[in-house]
């Protein structure tokens, strides 16, 4: 674990003997045990926050040595998750794209909100949507006990994305490994990068090219959708005001654009979900095949079968599953070696840093824009 073991120090300041002997006498006092105990954790602490990860620092088996059994933990708590409540597994492969995306793959959508920090929970595209943290606690906490403070929480959400996939019948690859948990999360980040479920097949692929994603990657990424649920919030003007015309969207089936009159009403309580599509416990090419009858949920889904560029794809999926599925890993793959190449750690809990001075001073690094402390 080269990446997370390796801590590198810098210090481009030198001293005068006359400063030198200033200091000194400054720290002369009765026991200066305490101060020196204080300094050396102040520069151990310095030290981790400088450790970075790169896509580059990325390879499979990466825990074979320092945590042999860490993908069969983390499958078997997937598993039990799925067994508990199916839509569960579901919610946490949906964690892999709103973490990848802002920032880059470093569990900052895991971080809950501080009195000087706004997480990315609250986001607008996140709040209420995403959920399920609490399967990734439970397989943290089977990691911890099995290889404390080695698996970070970055990696799990890739594993457990995985998992999510190849239990509920998708296909099954090996994931490279090797992230580091960032010290910090970005809810105006996620606010400036994240769709909304109005996204138009354009705005989405403008915003995959900008991580090198090609629209090949988005319309395969976006069977994602095979499995889970979505929210009434996110089709009702869909259903009564679609572009402003207070009618439905002219894409719906008119059979399906009943059901979902239906199961989303006017006076609705619009945290409600409906299923993402026909077949929502089984990772399948369905997805594709509503999207060419007008049956998708989602606004942002079923553009993708109304936009030239994208149309070809979903029918070339929604035929031939063995291809969608290797185009899906292939993106998943992709998605996953974004890397921010800041400082991080490996966390002991998903939802926190490890350590408050260690944030702080992060902080204080980041606003004043340099490279070393």
């Amino acid at each position: 674990m080269s990446s997370v073991s390796s801590f590198h120090t810098t210090n481009k300041h030198t001293h005068s003997s006359k400063q030198n002997n200033k200091r000194s006498t400054m720290f002369q006092i009765p026991n200066n045990r305490p101060i020196i105990t204080m300094f050396l954790f102040l520069i151990f602490i310095i030290n981790i926050i400088t450790v970075t990860s790169s896509s580059s620092d990325l390879r499979p088996g990466f825990y074979s040595k320092t945590c042999p059994k860490a993908e069969t933990i983390v499958r078997d708590a997937m598993r039990k998750a799925l067994i508990r409540e199916p839509r569960s597994v579901a919610s946490v492969m949906r964690l892999q794209f709103h973490d990848c995306f802002v920032n880059g793959c470093d569990g900052s959508v895991l971080l809950d909100d501080t009195p000087t920090m706004l997480g990315e929970k609250l986001a607008l595209s996140n709040i209420n949507s995403l959920r399920s943290f609490e399967v990734v606690d439970e397989v943290k906490e089977a990691l911890e006990k099995a290889c404390p403070g080695v698996v970070s929480c970055a990696d799990i959400i890739i594993m457990a994305s995985r998992d999510a996939v190849a239990l509920t019948g998708g296909p099954d690859w090996e994931v490279r490994l090797g992230r580091l948990d960032s010290l910090t999360a970005s809810q105006e980040d996620s606010d400036n990068i994240m769709p909304s479920p109005r996204a138009n097949a354009s705005t989405l692929i403008d915003l995959f090219q900008r991580f090198n994603l090609t629209v090949k990657d988005l319309v395969a990424l976006s069977g994602s959708h095979s499995i889970g649920q979505g929210r009434c919030f996110s089709i009702m003007f869909r259903l009564y005001n679609q572009s402003g015309s207070g009618k439905p969207d002219p894409a719906l089936d008119p059979a399906f654009r009943l059901e979902l009159d239906k199961l989303c009403p006017l006076d609705v309580d619009q945290n409600k979900t409906g299923n993402l599509d026909s077949t929502p416990v089984i990772f399948d090419n369905q997805y594709f095949k509503d999207l060419v009858g007008g049956r998708g949920f989602l606004n942002s889904d079923q553009t993708l079968f109304t936009y030239p560029q994208t149309k070809g794809l979903v029918r070339f999926y929604s035929r031939d599953q063995s291809e969608f599925f290797k185009a899906f890993v292939k993106g998943m793959l992709k998605m996953g070696d974004l890397q921010s190449g800041r400082p991080g750690e490996v966390r002991r809990n998903c939802r926190v840093v490890n350590d408050r001075f260690a944030y702080v001073l992060f902080q204080h690094k980041m606003q004043k824009n340099v490279k070393s402390i």
